[in-house]
């Protein structure tokens, strides 16, 4: 156990700052965070030819170096040298919060385990941003960050994040855009979405909808800019045995209850009805479908 106190300044060897930059409006930036990049004696950069852009509007002239996911055991390995020799460096990703999404937990974690203070500010970061202005519930939610980039890989992730009853946020690429709402219709239904692309920037637009109502405007509009996907939260939890509320109705009436009650499309029903039923999926389809021909 070891227990930190952030701001009794006399017993610390050194301090790793974790300092969020603007997301896209430099109005965004703290005063304390600029105080902190002035007074550190190094700044560990995601990428300092674009960090000298933040550092040259601020008049800041704190020495820059290099800490990227290409570098970061060497990188780190130095930065945690300095910090034993009593240095403040101040941790900054190109936008946003440090280590979400980005290089740094690592550092963190070999700075913690060497009894150096790890100190957190406060500022932008794209993902809550996106939350708080989607509609959708905040009261519990998951960040997953960026799915996979192969098909199979994130279908997979996709199929692992369906059942979760809280909003869930991602992040994606504007070229990876289509397919990924695709995947999310086909995989966790047509729930309520937002998407929400050039967050402070003068271009800041919000997209909300249906799964399906975006997939049909991303073949309509042009597609620019990273994207927030906030996703509502699965409505559908399998019933308990002790709790079948189901028994009395036949397979065909089960797939329409949750059609005509929860609204939901005929494939998940199918698909909810065997989770309930412990079916395979196949044999519920063929069952409602026949019962339908009838």
């Amino acid at each position: 156990m070891w227990q930190q106190k952030s701001f009794d300044q006399e017993h610390l060897k050194g301090i790793l700052y974790l300092v969020p930059t603007p997301i896209g409006n430099l109005e965004d930036m703290s005063f304390r965070a600029i105080r902190i990049l002035k007074e550190a004696d190094y700044i560990a950069a995601e990428d300092t030819r674009n960090s000298k852009k933040l550092m040259s509007y601020f008049e800041i002239d704190t020495p820059l170096m290099s800490y990227h996911e290409h570098n970061k055991e060497s990188s780190g390995w130095k930065i945690i040298q300095l910090l034993k020799e009593g240095a403040k460096v101040a941790l900054i990703s190109d936008a946003g919060l440090p280590t979400i999404s980005d290089p740094g937990s690592e550092l963190v974690a070999e700075a913690i385990e060497e009894h150096l203070a790890v100190v957190p500010l406060p500022g932008a970061n794209a993902a809550l941003t996106a939350l708080i202005a989607s509609g959708l519930s905040t009261k519990n939610f998951y960040f997953f960050g960026f799915l996979g980039r192969q098909k199979k890989e994130k279908r997979k992730q996709l199929e692992e994040l369906k059942n979760i009853p809280t909003t869930t946020i991602l992040y994606e690429a504007p070229h990876r855009l289509k397919e990924t709402l695709q995947l999310i219709h086909e995989v966790m239904g047509n729930r309520k979405m937002s998407l929400c692309r050039e967050l402070t920037k003068k271009f800041e637009e919000f997209i909300r909808g249906t799964a399906s109502e975006l997939i049909e405007w991303a073949k309509e509009d042009v597609i620019r800019g990273e994207f927030c996907l906030i996703i509502e939260g699965c409505s559908l939890v399998p019933i308990q045995e002790s709790t079948a509320w189901w028994e009395d109705l036949s397979v065909e009436e089960h797939v329409k209850h949750y059609v005509s009650v929860k609204g939901v499309s005929t494939k998940e029903a199918i698909k909810q009805t065997a989770i309930d039923r412990n079916m395979m999926k196949r044999d519920v389809y063929h069952i409602f479908h026949v019962e339908e021909d009838k």
